[in-house]
């Protein structure tokens, strides 16, 4: 079993910054890809960004050059550093991740609980 611990979000002023964290802990033998989602209210999760084990990186139009994106495979933990917030940022940040787990291989495809964004004008 794959859990995924996020951390990090929180209230911010526009044009602040916050990283948020996402750990996964487990029998993970390898991680094909991680990312972040996004969910504001009355409004469909979206995707953030996304990074493959190979170094893929995927990042939605809105965020470009103001979120980064970065893995560390030992720690098994994907991270997003949030720049130059806008209040259109707020929104419930999932942590999404596709790992190789367990002893026997398997892939499983893993969701975070959520951690609240704030970015107040």
């Amino acid at each position: 079993q794959v859990h995924l611990v996020e951390s990090g979000g929180g209230l911010v002023q526009a044009g602040g910054s916050l990283r948020l964290s996402c750990a996964a802990s487990g029998i993970i033998l390898g991680i094909n890809r991680m990312g972040w989602y996004r969910q504001a209210p009355g409004k469909q999760r979206e995707l953030v960004a996304t990074i493959a084990s190979g170094g893929n990186i995927n990042y939605t139009n809105s965020v470009k050059g103001r979120f980064t994106i970065s893995l560390s495979d030992a720690k098994s933990t994907v991270y997003l550093q949030m720049n130059s917030l806008k209040p259109e940022d707020t929104a419930v940040y999932y942590c999404n991740a596709d790992l190789v787990v367990g002893f026997g291989g398997s892939t499983v495809d893993s969701w975070g609980q959520g951690t609240q964004v704030t970015v107040s004008s």
